[in-house]
């Protein structure tokens, strides 16, 4: 199997992989999180959390998508400090309601978590360590994987409709994009394709697509009246234009929604790779990572390989997402509510 990297068994890309993660744990702002950080202020608060989410994914299992896609563009906007979580103000619109954010999920159930938090231990646990905690604890109540998560966040006061369109990945972007993104995060190339890994339990409304099935200028001439992306399964396509897609009176369903691994979105596991070496991935920025010859041979190397390296490899670089540009110390605050910052007298 070619590689693109020395070494390219899935073995080699885990080794590999925890070298980065060691050298990476300590530098910046990353160091002043802890494990245990809330032992004296709040004991109990991650069994309290974790109790709550394990609850109510095993009733609603499409809770986790919603908790992981929710803390993902939260770090991706001014760092983790839920600045997502914010309402809009008269003195500027927030991330939340940013075109990306519109199908955000889990505000909700998050305020809850949070309201049980606050009872237990009120002023002390910030929304952003809750929203990383709850995130991790979703996606190992429906059979993922987990991972520390240090603690010790801060929240932050600022919420941005045109920051979170600057930063928030979009669904059309190029490898290049996607890697220049995750790089000003911190993040590499190994963590864009391990996190892509996440779209195992997504889904995505016909919109975020529509552009791979109609009028793609990769059809080329002689195309015919074929006008879909060259790179997209053709029976796939097919499958999406005149199914998925397909409103009651013929025209295109923007807002239908297509689950990202069919058949299997309520379980995390190597689906997503499987249907993206096929061609049957749903987004152009999913397909990008099969145009770059180091990113393809990582994923042919974990497809190759035991689910568990997925999962060693998907919770290590969630560890690392959960880190970035995070505020701590005397910065930002501890929301009392999730939604609005805290008023002078808190």
């Amino acid at each position: 199997m070619a590689t693109g990297r020395p070494g390219g068994s899935w073995r080699s890309v885990v080794a590999m992989t925890m070298v980065v993660a060691v050298a990476s744990s300590v530098t910046g702002a990353r160091g002043q999180l802890r494990m245990g950080f809330y032992a004296q202020s709040c004991p109990g608060v991650e069994r309290l959390v974790g109790a709550f989410v394990r609850q109510h994914v095993r009733r609603v299992p499409t809770v986790a998508a919603a908790l992981l896609r929710l803390h993902f563009h939260d770090c991706f906007v001014r760092g983790c400090d839920a600045s997502v979580l914010l309402n809009s103000t008269a003195g500027g619109v927030a991330e939340k309601d940013a075109p990306p954010n519109l199908t955000l999920r889990g505000f909700d159930f998050v305020d809850r978590v949070k309201t049980l938090v606050e009872e237990a231990c009120p002023g002390v646990v910030s929304c952003a360590d809750v929203l990383a905690l709850a995130a991790r604890d979703a996606v190992a109540a429906i059979g993922g994987p987990s991972w520390r998560v240090p603690t010790g966040r801060r929240d932050g006061t600022v919420s941005s409709m045109q920051e979170a369109l600057d930063e928030v990945p979009k669904p059309t972007m190029s490898f290049k994009e996607l890697t220049d993104l995750f790089a000003s995060k911190g993040l590499g190339v190994r963590d864009l394709v391990w996190l892509s890994g996440a779209h195992t339990i997504g889904i995505a409304h016909c919109s975020s697509f529509a552009d791979r099935l109609y009028g793609h200028p990769g059809a080329g001439a002689g195309a015919g009246n074929d006008t879909t992306d060259p790179s997209l399964d053709a029976a796939y396509a097919v499958n999406l234009r005149r199914r998925k897609c397909r409103a009651a009176n013929g025209g295109y369903a923007e807002d239908a929604i297509v689950e990202m691994d069919p058949g299997r979105h309520l379980s995390f596991d190597l689906g997503y790779y499987r249907a993206l070496l096929k061609h049957r991935c749903l987004l152009q920025s999913d397909a990008a990572l099969l145009t770059d010859a180091a990113a393809r041979a990582d994923v042919e190397s974990v497809v190759g390989g035991p689910e568990e390296v997925f999962f060693q490899l998907f919770a290590r670089s969630m560890a690392t997402l959960g880190t970035v540009q995070v505020k701590t110390g005397a910065e930002g605050e501890v929301r009392r509510n999730c939604a609005v910052v805290n008023s002078p007298s808190n």
